[in-house]
């Protein structure tokens, strides 16, 4: 066969490739080796803190869980019933009731979320100094500043919006009347002790937490340097073959997005698009310029990762005080319907895109199976409209749930997959495993987890998120590279693959680069 020939039927063959219905995936024995760009366009502080640093008075974020101890009365301040009526300081030990949530409205003032969400402020029906919760939305009358002792940072005073501070004149007795200068001693009832007893560092936090003015530049700086070009080579050149990419509901609003979202991650997606099919043009021996757009090859699963409400309450849902609100009403899953839309309809005629995940770790029994499977048929239909190849993957609950619940749904739906996620973290039961006993875990009970979600009448299986980091402390690298294997073997059985969490990460054993380069892990 001529050379011209040999090219002329190579061309064809890659034309054939792009139209088929799999995407390429004419071998019913490929799976995806996937690696999650987390932390990249929804942000998980954990995974880079530094994005935090430039933060004025960032201890206090969104989200910031405060418990507040009086040091005249000794005791708690507590929101009665868990909200609804006033502020006691009465409680020996802190829980849900006596934890307060942070609203930051900026760097200097907040609002004070309580258990059953109303907001602390002032008793404007009464006698104006009284201090209660029962607003749901915050207001001028639920608007604080923070004041902390210039030597002891746990000490605080809370002024209200009448220029007074708080105090608690006894154990059921708050009032915001205190005027007088402060020496923070033990006799002083506006001084109270803090706790920071828990934190969120996503999206909300670092994009409010910035503020308007230098939000974009930050994140603009972020996107444009934490995932390059040169990360898909590195992919591409090292067994992998796809990405998972987390992206947050407000990428649909581009290039203006709600308050506090900054607009550039759109182009950023768009930017990965163009790295994972990279064209690569060469010359013909009868001067035709041909197009390859496969020199990377890297497939890209749309992932999103933060829906309106946040679907689980956790930083990586860009949840802004830990509240779930997903699901809640008809026109909260429209409006997520409505991003399934806006990416699929951007990517659909791209080579690269080979699925769309409609939500990521959806938590029970907050996000209501009714509700999921409603969404599930609304976003599959959704892809459906602009893409009939593109895999659709629906992944499962957070809890206590059925790992086969979405079977009904989804074993009715053409190239749908279901996601499981397996840690061996987040559970008391990995606290004291030895190594061994990790490894035996994952070939044991991951195996049969596995099994049980893969049948050959239902969805394709993908173990979207696993690492090999775990409880072991002190873990040999050897120990370490057996973990993975064990994982890499039983993960490969999925039958769509598996997505490890995640490329890059100051964790050294989370970031996959970290690991491929060191010889932790071998693909």
């Amino acid at each position: 066969m001529a050379i011209d020939s040999r090219i002329f039927v190579l061309n064809v063959l890659i034309l054939l490739s792009k139209l088929s219905p799999s995407h390429g995936r004419t071998d019913p024995s490929f799976r995806v080796r996937a690696v999650n760009l987390g932390g990249w366009l929804v942000t998980e502080g954990w995974i880079e803190p530094s994005l935090f640093d430039g933060i004025p008075n960032k201890d206090f974020l969104d989200g910031t869980a405060l418990q507040l101890k009086s040091v005249t009365t000794g005791k708690y301040l507590c929101a009665e019933t868990g909200g609804g009526t006033i502020i006691v300081a009465n409680r020996t030990t802190a829980s849900g009731w006596e934890t307060f949530r942070l609203w930051r409205i900026n760097e200097k003032t907040f609002s004070f979320r309580v258990f059953n969400n109303q907001f602390v402020g002032l008793d404007t029906n009464g006698n104006g100094i009284d201090v209660v919760a029962v607003s749901t939305i915050p207001g001028s009358s639920e608007t604080f500043e923070i004041v902390r002792k210039p030597d002891d940072a746990t000490r605080i005073r809370i002024k209200a919006p009448n220029g007074n501070f708080l105090q608690a004149k006894s154990e059921v007795l708050v009032t915001a009347d205190f005027a007088g200068n402060s020496e923070w001693g033990d006799n002083d009832p506006s001084v109270f002790v803090m706790t920071i007893s828990g934190k969120l560092r996503g999206e909300f936090q670092v994009t409010n937490g910035y503020g308007p003015e230098r939000a974009p530049q930050v994140m603009r700086e972020h996107w444009n340097t934490f995932i390059v070009e040169d990360d898909f080579k590195f992919i591409s050149q090292n067994g992998l073959n796809a990405v998972r990419i987390p992206v947050g509901w407000w990428i649909a609003s581009d290039p203006t997005p709600p308050w506090p979202y900054v607009g550039g991650s759109s182009k950023a997606l768009d930017n990965a698009f163009l790295w994972a099919q990279q064209p690569c043009n060469f010359t013909r021996t009868d001067g035709i310029l041909i197009s390859d757009y496969r020199k990377y090859g890297v497939k890209i699963i749309i992932d999103l990762h933060a829906a309106p409400g946040s679907q689980n309450g956790f930083e990586h849902s860009s949840s802004r005080d830990g509240s779930q609100e997903w699901g809640k009403t008809d026109d909260n899953i429209q409006q997520t319907v409505a991003v399934i839309d806006f990416l699929t309809a951007r990517y659909a005629k791209s080579p690269s895109l080979y699925a769309v995940e409609l939500i990521n770790e959806p938590l029970a029994p907050g996000a209501s199976l009714e509700s999921l499977n409603k969404y599930y048929k609304a976003g599959y239909d959704a892809v459906r409209k602009h893409s009939s190849t593109a895999f659709v993957v629906l992944s499962n609950r957070l809890g206590d749930i059925d790992p086969r619940e979405l079977f009904t749904l989804a074993s009715g739906l053409m190239r749908s997959v279901v996601d499981v996620h397996y840690y061996n973290l987040y559970s008391s039961i990995f606290d004291n495993l030895s190594v061994q006993q990790n490894i035996d875990f994952v070939n044991t009970n991951r195996t049969q987890q596995l099994n049980y979600v893969t049948t050959s009448n239902g969805p394709l299986t993908f173990v979207g998120e696993w690492v090999a980091e775990w409880q072991v402390y002190g873990a040999t690298k050897e120990e370490y590279q057996r973990f993975a294997k064990a994982q890499l073997d039983v993960y490969g059985r999925a039958t769509f693959g598996w997505a490890y969490w995640t490329l890059r990460n100051v964790n050294n054993h989370w970031s996959l680069e970290w690991m491929i380069k060191n010889d932790y892990i071998k693909l």
